[in-house]
């Protein structure tokens, strides 16, 4: 490592710990190492704006991350809810369950983790905590864990930001995650079942047969909205930028002409939102940008690639210690850091190795989603800490019913990589 690396990495662990925000550590960080290596320090400006102009791709991230705050302002949440309870309401624990099916279907619109946790998971914080009498520290573990499906099952941010750092089709990860998505679900409503008998948490009241089509009709328009866009991706009708488009419309058009509950002020109110959220976003990947061009600069990608290839590494091992990096690493990094800087240095070896780049992407993305509700740094236990006035330690005693059962699902997907690449090879997106 040279001299200006060492600055780079010390300036961004130094501003961590004082709780920088992560972007403008990654910012001082390259500045630094442009400094101490003699480079222009313009080269930040630089490599931002001309990196950024060409990522058409990118204009999915604010559309979709407007179509779930809409979805948010509007009484989506409260019908999705209703659904799922009529569905799994009765069963030991059925809060619980209501609470995984609700993420299972607004993942389908979000494509954030922390937008599901502060969009459904607050009512799910309600209907657990003050209804059925769930400890605190249980009812946010759970919404937790449940919030990491959102950008499993697309549409995905990160898989959006993935596919820019490694080249893979957008399409065929959104398809690579479905399954996936649905084995952490499954594998979720088990714990919650074993933890359910075990506590003797209460069964839900059971919705009378006959009023159970209205309950279900009422939540039918807004889960056709995952339909629509793995519909239109599949069909080749629109690209993964243009489905976000059509989501954010679709979300729009909801709340104005069949709900009616969407006025002028909360449009406008959600688009603020939306546009503030969507700013962190891209300063973020702004600045990862110019922490790669350093990677590139120092060749450290390729000297990392040279060195796996020299150990003789088969894929299976190769995967199996980057997945136990990463569970390490995610203790203490943000999930964005590990995959805007460290999966820019991992992927010229897992290429070389001839790993399929879905399937890379697909695991290192649940490993990261893993890592948001990992103690000590979980970003997941300190929004629902905040969001749901829970001590964080009640939260933390929690969360290892969950992550067990994910950290199985993680392996299951490393060993047997058909649960990711059955889907898009199906739809002829890879061979």
């Amino acid at each position: 490592m040279s001299l200006a690396v060492g600055c780079l990495v010390a300036t961004f662990v130094l501003l961590s710990v004082l709780r920088v925000p992560i972007a403008y550590a990654m910012f001082s960080g390259s500045i630094v190492y442009l400094w101490v290596s003699g480079q222009d320090v313009g080269l930040v400006v630089d490599q931002t704006m001309n990196t950024l102009s060409g990522l058409y791709v990118l204009l999915a991230v604010p559309m979709f991350i407007l179509a779930a705050n809409v979805m948010n302002a509007t009484t989506i949440s409260d019908r999705l809810w209703a659904a799922a309870d009529a569905l799994v309401g009765r069963w030991r624990g059925g809060v619980g369950h209501v609470t995984v099916l609700v993420n299972i279907v607004f993942s389908g619109i979000s494509g954030s983790a922390v937008t599901d946790a502060a969009g459904p998971g607050m009512l799910a914080m309600k209907m657990m905590r003050d209804v059925s009498r769930y400890p605190a520290g249980f009812s946010a573990a759970l919404i937790a864990a449940a919030s990491t499906i959102a950008p499993i099952i697309p549409p995905s941010i990160p898989m959006i930001l993935y596919a820019l750092l490694s080249g893979a089709s957008v399409g065929a990860l959104f398809l690579g995650g479905v399954v996936p998505g649905l084995l952490m679900a499954g594998s979720l409503m088990v714990a919650i079942a074993i933890t359910a008998r075990t506590r003797g948490l209460p069964r839900g009241e059971a919705v009378p047969m006959h009023k159970l089509p209205g309950v279900l009709g009422r939540a039918l328009v807004p889960m056709t909205l995952p339909l629509v866009l793995l519909g239109g991706l599949f069909s080749g009708v629109f690209t993964p930028t243009e489905a976000a488009a059509v989501a954010a419309i679709y979300a729009i058009l909801l709340g104005i002409i069949v709900y009616r509950n969407l006025g002028p002020r909360t449009l406008m109110a959600v688009m603020l939102e939306s546009a503030r959220q969507s700013a962190v976003v891209m300063v973020l990947i702004a600045s990862a940008f110019v922490v790669n061009y350093a990677i590139t600069s120092e060749q450290i990608a390729v000297r990392l690639a040279d060195a796996v290839s020299a150990w003789h590494l088969q894929p299976l091992a190769f995967l199996l210690a980057v997945n136990a990096l990463f569970l390490v690493l995610g203790c203490f990094l943000d999930a964005s850091v590990l995959l805007l800087v460290f999966v820019p240095v991992l992927l010229p070896a897992a290429k070389a190795l001839g790993l399929d780049m879905v399937h890379f992407g697909v695991v290192v993305i649940v490993n990261l989603m893993i890592g948001l509700i990992t103690p000590p740094y979980g970003l997941l236990l300190f929004v629902l800490a905040a969001l749901g006035r829970v001590p964080l330690m009640e939260i933390v005693r929690e969360i290892w019913i969950f992550i067990v059962p994910l950290m199985t699902v993680l392996l299951l997907l490393i060993v047997f990589p058909d649960f990711v690449l059955a889907l898009p090879r199906w739809a002829g997106m890879i061979k």
